[in-house]
């Protein structure tokens, strides 16, 4: 497990991180969110010791991570830092030497990832010949050559198209599920909710939030409602304790006061006819990012 513990950091006189805190567990995918700004590439930096943090300690699995536990680790920076002028598969199979592996082993992880990726058949082409995304795609490949145990991925998913991002999001979720710990920051809110475990929102190099997906969910849900019904649900505008957010025929969303109103109301629906869906609405990560922000 990669923990960041009260790490702080300052240029100058102005201060952009400010005790941050979280952990990114093995086998786990941690979504790290936060505006223009916010500290998301600062304290990658930090974990990967390319920064110094003014106070606050880094550690894998409970020790301090020392330069040659970050030279195992995975790390695509958002500014691209392939040589433009070497052939994709050439560059990557070197990158896969600088990490210690031998040719063969860097020449068949090469060529697996360039497979996944949707990047074998431009394998022998230059990287600045190369679209933007397919750019993209050979910079995570280089992130993944040597198998890392942590991946730092600072928005691997910027420039993609559809398909590409169910390729990239395809093979990371692999590696999670493989033992690798996962951080990757990404503006696509609703991208990082349906691939992430794990949140971590920062705003002002503040935490506002971090924790499991579903917890977070659970967190920051109102008491909010939807009914599916077979019959008109007006009879809800005339309820003691509701408040009608949406309504149209048969279906209403709605809040109420209390879990023993949402109980009631459920018993009232069943009553009056065939009830096809009640359920409670949980936020989504964008809404939650817009609460703990403010």
């Amino acid at each position: 497990m990669l923990e960041v513990e009260g790490v702080s950091r300052s240029f100058g006189s102005r201060q952009v991180l400010h005790d941050v805190s979280f952990t990114v567990g093995d086998g786990r995918m941690t979504g790290f969110v936060g505006g223009n700004g916010a500290g998301k590439t600062t304290t990658m930096r930090i974990i990967l010791g390319v920064l110094s943090s003014d106070s606050g300690t880094v550690t894998l699995d409970g020790t301090r991570l020392t330069p040659a536990d970050r030279a195992l680790f995975g790390y695509m920076p958002e500014e691209r830092g392939l040589y433009p002028k070497m052939k994709v598969a050439e560059q990557i199979v070197y990158l896969g030497r600088l990490h210690g592996m031998s040719d063969a082993a860097a020449t068949k992880s090469t060529t697996d990832l360039l497979d996944r990726l949707g990047l074998g058949e431009r394998a022998n082409a230059t990287v600045e010949s190369l679209s933007l995304g397919n750019q993209q795609r050979a910079q995570i490949a280089a992130a993944l050559v040597h198998d890392p145990d942590v991946l730092i991925l600072d928005e691997p998913f910027s420039g993609l198209d559809p398909l590409a991002v169910d390729a990239v999001a395809a093979v990371l979720q692999e590696r999670a599920a493989a033992g690798t710990a996962v951080l990757f920051s990404s503006h696509q809110l609703d991208l990082v909710e349906r691939l992430c475990d794990d949140l971590v929102i920062i705003a002002d190099g503040t935490i506002r939030a971090a924790g499991d997906r579903e917890q977070l969910r659970a967190q920051h849900s109102t008491r909010r409602y939807e009914l599916v019904s077979a019959g008109d649900a007006g009879w809800l505008r005339a309820e003691p304790g509701v408040e009608i957010v949406d309504f149209e025929g048969g279906y209403a969303l709605f809040d109420v006061d209390s879990e023993q109103t949402a109980q009631r109301i459920l018993r009232d629906a069943v009553a009056r006819g065939d009830v096809g869906s009640f359920a409670p609405q949980h936020p989504t990560l964008a809404q939650i990012f817009r609460e703990v922000i403010r």
